[in-house]
């Protein structure tokens, strides 16, 4: 059963719906909400700045790597003689590399080109997250207007039903308009309980991407997506993130073959260690090592082989790419024009409407038409007004919808109220790989605690 604490939310949320316009909700709120709120995009971020840290590793190989160590031992002899011997060393190594065939440097471009792959994978996170919100705004909205149309229509209908009674009574009508307007009371309270449980649903999906039950959403335009179709999709395949993001694996594919190749190649390395013993003797050692690879059972072609493959796969995934967003945006250019279309139809079929039923209840007043008539006239009527709320809130998704295929639905491009997050300031404190005692590792350090990290 629905229960009182159901009948309570319900109440709520109708509440909600006729709240008075001093706590009206704008669209600009609702996005800025869902930015700041929304765990899908933490999560992502926090996904780039491991991508950053890529970066950090990769530039970490190429510096010098210092080493500790300290040993104590104590050895006893029982036979022939009984002796005891200590023995201990402190020592100190490191190790540079002074020549890999570039394979470092290689890894260090490729790992960039991977963050800003992630960066473009970020943005397009941003994109369905907003959009998620649009759509679930043009839902509030356009279920709470449905819910005051349905309860127009109760009313309207119940007055219909009074004048069918006291026209029995006056034998003007017979029994069967009574009931038929009856029927008709019925069904409208039907559905205005269905339309309350649609904005009721409506609203808890507002509450999960916008991170706020709404208040009361006012009428929003659509985006304003003057471009022509060739326009659009020409934009989109400079911008969408997508694409960016094909075009940075490609890169990143390509880099890693020349990587691969470099490790076919001689590596250099500069070595030294200094260590003293217990009686205070130092020893040291300064040199180099040099070697390369003979023979490794075809590995290193294999690996080349197969990072070419990759690469090849990705390119074809850029191509991919391409046409899909494409597609995607001619899809959402026809979603626009249908929805524009439609919303002027439905507006000239309300006019044609109210029109017709205006003339069927002054003609039902004179006798020369029938309650059903009536009934009938004011169904079309209010179809209409309901296609009117379906193509408006159509109309606003549609057109954010391309905005969103062309890679442009984001906080920046819609000048969103919000402190937007700057990818690149956590890369410009790890891209250099500090240590954590160092100034820099320090501050990176403050900024973790900041976002929340241990």
């Amino acid at each position: 059963m629905f229960g009182r604490k159901g009948l309570a939310i319900t109440a709520a949320i109708v509440a909600m719906a006729t709240a008075p316009a001093a706590n009206a909700q704008s669209l600009s709120e609702a996005l800025a909400s869902a930015y700041n709120s929304s765990g899908l995009l933490e999560q992502n971020r926090a996904l780039l700045r491991a991508a950053d840290e890529g970066v950090a590793q990769s530039v970490a190989a190429t510096l010098p790597v210092i080493n500790w160590s300290a040993s104590a031992t104590r050895t006893r002899v029982t036979t022939p003689i009984e002796s005891t011997t200590n023995a201990a060393n402190a020592r100190i190594s490191g190790s540079v590399t002074i020549y890999d065939g570039g394979a470092n440097d290689l890894a260090i471009e490729a790992q960039k080109e991977i963050v800003l792959a992630t960066r473009q994978s970020l943005r397009g996170v941003e994109q369905s997250v907003l959009l998620r919100a649009v759509q679930a705004y043009a839902n509030v909205l356009s279920a709470r207007n449905f819910v005051q149309l349905r309860e127009n229509n109760v009313r309207l209908i119940i007055q219909e039903f009074r004048a069918a009674q006291d026209r029995f009574e006056v034998g003007e009508v017979t029994r069967t308009d009574v009931s038929l307007a009856e029927a008709r009371l019925a069904s409208a309270r039907s559905l205005l309980a269905a339309a309350q449980g649609d904005l009721a649903v409506a609203a808890q999906e507002f509450n999960a991407v916008v991170g706020q039950m709404p208040t009361s959403p006012r009428a929003v335009s659509p985006a304003p997506v003057s471009r022509s179709l060739r326009e659009a999709q020409a934009l989109a395949v400079r911008n969408h993130p997508s694409i960016l993001e094909a075009q940075h694996s490609v890169a990143a594919a390509e880099l890693n073959i020349r990587r691969a190749e470099a490790a076919t190649l001689p590596r250099a390395t500069l070595d030294a260690f200094i260590s003293i013993d217990q009686d205070g003797y130092e020893t040291g050692q300064l040199g180099v090592n040099v070697g390369g690879p003979i023979y490794s059972g075809g590995l290193l072609s294999s690996q080349i082989r197969q990072i070419r493959a990759n690469r090849d796969a990705a390119r074809a995934g850029l191509l991919v790419a391409v046409e899909a967003i494409e597609q995607q945006v001619a899809n959402a250019f026809a979603q626009v024009q249908v929805a524009r279309a439609s919303r002027e139809a439905s507006e000239q079929q309300i006019r044609a409407a109210q029109v017709a039923f205006d003339g069927v209840r002054e003609e039902a007043q004179l006798g020369s038409r029938t309650t059903l008539d009536v009934l009938n006239a004011e169904q079309e009527l209010l179809d209409a007004r309901a296609n009117r709320i379906a193509a408006q809130a159509n109309e606003v998704v549609a057109s954010y919808g391309l905005l969103a295929s062309m890679g442009l639905l984001t906080a920046d491009h819609l000048n969103l109220p919000v402190q937007q997050y700057d990818p690149s300031a956590y890369y410009n404190l790890v891209k250099t790989a500090p240590v954590a005692i160092s100034e820099q590792g320090r501050a990176l350090e403050r900024v973790l605690e900041a976002i929340g990290q241990d």
